[in-house]
Formats: structure tokens, C-alpha cells, sequence
């Protein structure tokens, strides 16, 4: 039986391991400048990592009816933006963490998340 849920979910988490990758090298590439920096882009990316990883667990979990189908994807945008936010928040705050490579950290990582589930969802297209 094919599950179109499940086969979302799993396109979402291979983006954001896509992701989680992609700001990885970025922080290495700043680990060239300085390690408060590479730090920055780290963080700034991992944020928005762990953001898409909690709406792709809120958001998929399940066949249900469209209004809570829709909940749940309001849901877990807010609760990416939220976790996002208050990580980068944390970070510029608390730790003091240069603001330029932590926002290239962020756009790598959205940028990465969006073209990966872009070219993932076209794969699985294909096969099928």
C-alpha cells in the first residue's frame, strides 16, 4: 500500500540531514576566518536544521482529515520559525556570536533545505 505521508516525511528528514550537511561545510569554511565565527554559521544553521526537522515530525504524522491536516502544517511553521528564532536569539544574546556569519549560516541552511526537497521530490517522481 503506498503511504504518500510517509513518503513525505521521508523526503523532509533527507533534506534536513541534506541540510545539516550543507551548514556543516559552510562552518567549516569559516572555521578558516576564525572558530567564533564558524561557531556563528554553525549555530545559524543548525537552527533552522533542528526547525524543519520538528514541522516535518508535527506536520506529516499521519493521514487525517484536511482541517487538522492544515493545523499541523500551521503548527509546525510556527514551530520552526519559533525554535529558529529562539536559537539565534540565544546565540546573540547569551553567547555573543557574530551576527553576519550566523545569518549565512541561516540562509545556507533554508536555501539548502528548499532546493534538496525540491530535487528529492523530483527523484521520487521519477521512480514511481
Amino acid at each position: 500500500m503506498h503511504d504518500p505521508i510517509a513518503a513525505g516525511r521521508r523526503a523532509a528528514l533527507r533534506a534536513v540531514a541534506v541540510q545539516g550537511g550543507v551548514v556543516a561545510l559552510l562552518a567549516a569554511a569559516f572555521l578558516a576566518r576564525d572558530v567564533r565565527e564558524a561557531l556563528a554559521a554553525g549555530v545559524g544553521g543548525l537552527a533552522l536544521v533542528l526547525g524543519n526537522a520538528l514541522a516535518a515530525l508535527v506536520a506529516l504524522r499521519g493521514i487525517v482529515r484536511a482541517p487538522v491536516a492544515f493545523g499541523r502544517l500551521l503548527l509546525g511553521a510556527m514551530g520552526k520559525w519559533l525554535v529558529a528564532i529562539v536559537v539565534l536569539a540565544t546565540a546573540l544574546s547569551t553567547w555573543r556570536l557574530p551576527p553576519l556569519p550566523m545569518l549565512a549560516g541561516l540562509v545556507a541552511g533554508l536555501l539548502a533545505y528548499l532546493l534538496a526537497l525540491n530535487f528529492l521530490k523530483q527523484d521520487a517522481n521519477s521512480k514511481g
